[in-house]
């Protein structure tokens, strides 16, 4: 087997994807494996699927944890004319809606991170077609996984997948380790109930956007960081007190509790 694949749980393998350090999760059942996430571009989406075939997946079901191109953007290469691609309903209108504007807004941030996303500018992205309001179960084939919303919190559709007979939890962006969350989309207020609500049916391995895979202890501390920043953000607004003076202090590096306080000042104004 591909020794990129690592094995988390009976039948889930989270490849761990070099380049923005992008995780990409594969749940195997008899009849389908569902995959979730989809890389940066086509030419990583093709390595992706050559991978998968060493887990024999047969049918695939793709989901796409929220909208931002690394997760994303791989749709396209994976998807057949019958594939189903699964994510949140804002999502889904993202991509659908403003396919433009999303590739313009990852070129123009990312094209230079890596030679690999140089070619971002001429990705079209495939959008979702079927949708998750809050929860729906999908069937694989003697197993069965939850797509579940838990609210705003990276962005304004984060989709998270639980694998209950293997205690497995993927939770793209709403986590990240080995980096500090990303805030350039985020609800900041809204994000640490949103975490809080779906790491309670989690018992067995976490599976963050980037980086690691940890356990539910990491994921609840890393909560917690969350929600002190947001209790500052609170207090600071309701205070008047100017964002850079709250950002000066807190969990996180400056530049990342910089970006929180002021996304965090707009969403408290609506």
């Amino acid at each position: 087997m591909n020794p990129a694949w690592q094995q988390v749980a009976d039948g889930v393998h989270v490849w761990r994807y070099p380049v923005l350090d992008v995780n990409v999760t594969a749940v195997s059942g008899h009849d389908a494996t569902l995959v979730v996430d989809t890389l940066s571009t086509p030419a990583q989406a093709d390595r992706l699927r050559r991978a998968l075939a060493e887990l024999a997946p047969g049918r695939l079901v793709l989901v796409n944890t929220h909208a931002h191109f690394d997760h994303c953007f791989g749709n396209a290469t994976l998807a057949g004319p019958d594939t189903e691609i699964w994510a949140h309903e804002a999502t889904r209108r993202r991509l659908a809606d403003q396919p433009g504007q999303v590739v313009a807004e990852a070129a123009a941030r990312h094209a230079d991170d890596d030679p690999e996303l140089a070619g971002l500018a001429a990705v079209t992205p495939l959008a979702p077609n079927r949708t998750v309001h809050e929860r729906t179960v999908l069937d694989l084939g003697g197993r069965r996984v939850q797509l579940r919303y838990g609210g705003r919190g990276h962005t304004d559709g984060d989709l998270a997948v639980l694998v209950p007979d293997a205690g497995v939890l993927v939770l793209g962006d709403l986590l990240e380790v080995d980096a500090p969350p990303q805030f350039g989309d985020a609800y900041p207020i809204s994000w640490p109930a949103t975490l809080a609500r779906l790491l309670r049916d989690a018992t067995g391995p976490v599976v963050p956007g980037h980086g690691a895979v940890v356990d539910t202890g990491y994921a609840r501390r890393q909560r917690d960081e969350l929600a002190e920043l947001a209790d500052r953000i609170a207090a600071g607004y309701a205070a008047g007190t100017p964002a850079e003076r709250v950002a000066a202090a807190g969990p996180f590096d400056l530049p990342t509790r910089r970006e929180a306080v002021a996304r965090g000042y707009a969403e408290l104004a609506g």
